[in-house]
């Protein structure tokens, strides 16, 4: 069963993307995959796509994605999960139809904000520590410098053609969530009310905004 907790974890590697600056030193080899990744984001304006997404105990779960950068997501969950995380600009909207929960954070206090913003920086926060070869491309390893005790993200690209392949966040603990993104399509046209969750539990004189 995919968790709020869970879904977080694993989308938050999308935000967290490099930035280089102090730290272990990189070759400029690796700076110039990082700018490469960099500007390769920075193109990407709407896309969609699958992903699957496995937990530290080996879980699986699997859904859509819709992107419109600057700003906007949408993770859809696909049963048995009825997780919906939705980023419109200014906010993301976590919801849970079958538990009827739901949660919104301001865009710019998550690590999507780097992601979705409309310049990739690579002088912020978000710090490179690794980029490794792989099979079919190259990682790059990152942590967030306010908070590198909290664990590492590991964002995975192609290199034959350029494509963000997915990401792994790994915890304090040593646990890691994995996605791996299926079909990631450049696409034009989405509908705007994709990238809009509003809170559908009924208000009450109790509750104020969330």
């Amino acid at each position: 069963m995919t968790t709020r907790r869970t879904a977080l974890a694993g989308l938050a590697a999308t935000a967290a993307f490099p930035a280089t600056g102090a730290g272990p030193a990189l070759s400029e080899a690796e700076r110039a995959l990082a700018a490469r990744a960099a500007s390769w984001l920075e193109t990407l304006g709407e896309a969609r796509g699958d992903f699957v997404q496995t937990d530290s105990r080996g879980r699986v779960s699997r859904g859509e994605v819709f992107l419109r950068r600057p700003g906007r997501a949408r993770f859809a969950y696909a049963p048995p999960s009825s997780l919906l995380v939705v980023a419109d600009g200014a906010n993301v909207s976590v919801a849970d139809p079958r538990l009827k929960t739901f949660e919104r954070y301001p865009l710019a206090a998550t690590p999507l904000a780097l992601f979705l913003s409309r310049r990739i920086r690579l002088d912020g926060d978000a710090r490179v520590t690794a980029v490794r070869k792989t099979p079919s491309g190259f990682e790059i390893i990152a942590r967030d410098v306010r908070r590198a005790h909290e664990g590492q993200i590991a964002l995975a690209f192609t290199d034959s053609p350029l494509a963000l392949a997915g990401w792994t966040v790994t915890d304090a603990q040593g646990r890691s969530t994995r996605v791996l993104l299926e079909g990631l399509r450049a696409v034009s046209g989405l509908p705007a009310n994709l990238f809009v969750l509003d809170d559908p539990r009924p208000r009450s004189p109790g509750r104020g905004k969330m």
